[in-house]
């Protein structure tokens, strides 16, 4: 996959607790210069991001970020919030407590409560790889697969690992028919972002491809 190709199965994205307006514009400009799959942002910025970029470019949000122990009415609220504010998609946190006490039916009936919540919009499960098990990870396929999600992804790049080749082979094997995988978390470079997919991402998520693009490092 070229360069072009890979930027268009980016979510660029900006999620520093201090993003500014000025910076998610930056964000958003890059995003469509480079014809990007969409810009992840703060919620709180959505509304007017999608004025800004007036029908142009996706614009993706997160809900129970970064930690994911908001409570499930909370989640579906926010997802409804976004939604209503314009957004496309969105990438919701599970709780890692319900997984590590095993309430895995638990973890599927949030994902489903917001699965419903977001209708036709493109819902992303981020299940935080870094902090789980290889057997907590292929149930969490399972899961996520069973709740009607369209990707599940590895991380929200605020743990104590990001994505890994490891994880994506793994979920891959693992997943249902019909749900893609996002690798996010870490990715620095164009050459991990070819393994990434050639391993069976669909889609990115990462702040640091395009800026490596408008510096003409395509390493």
């Amino acid at each position: 996959m070229d360069i072009k190709g890979i930027l268009a199965i980016t979510d660029h994205t900006l999620l520093r607790p201090t993003s500014s307006w000025d910076e998610i514009k930056e964000i958003l400009d890059d995003a469509m210069n480079f014809g990007c799959a969409s810009a992840c942002i703060p919620a709180s910025y959505v509304e007017e991001a999608v004025y800004y970029v007036d029908n142009e470019l996706p614009i993706c949000t997160v809900i129970g970020f970064p930690n994911g122990y908001d409570t499930a009415e909370t989640k579906v609220f926010a997802a409804e919030n976004a939604l209503e504010n314009g957004a496309s998609e969105i990438d919701m946190v599970i709780n890692l407590g319900w997984v590590k006490d095993g309430l895995f039916d638990c973890v599927e009936e949030e994902i489903s409560m917001v699965r419903e919540a977001v209708m036709d919009r493109v819902l992303k499960v981020i299940i935080e790889s870094s902090e789980l098990t290889e057997k907590e990870i292929i149930r969490l396929c399972e899961v996520v697969t069973d709740s009607g999600a369209d990707f599940i992804k590895t991380s929200t790049g605020f743990a104590s690992g990001g994505a890994s080749f490891d994880v994506v082979a793994l979920m891959k094997k693992h997943v249902g028919e019909g749900v893609g995988i996002k690798a996010a978390g870490g990715i620095s470079s164009f050459a991990d972002a070819v393994k990434f997919v050639e391993l069976g991402a669909p889609r990115l998520g990462t702040s640091r491809l395009v800026k490596r693009a408008i510096a003409g490092d395509f390493s």
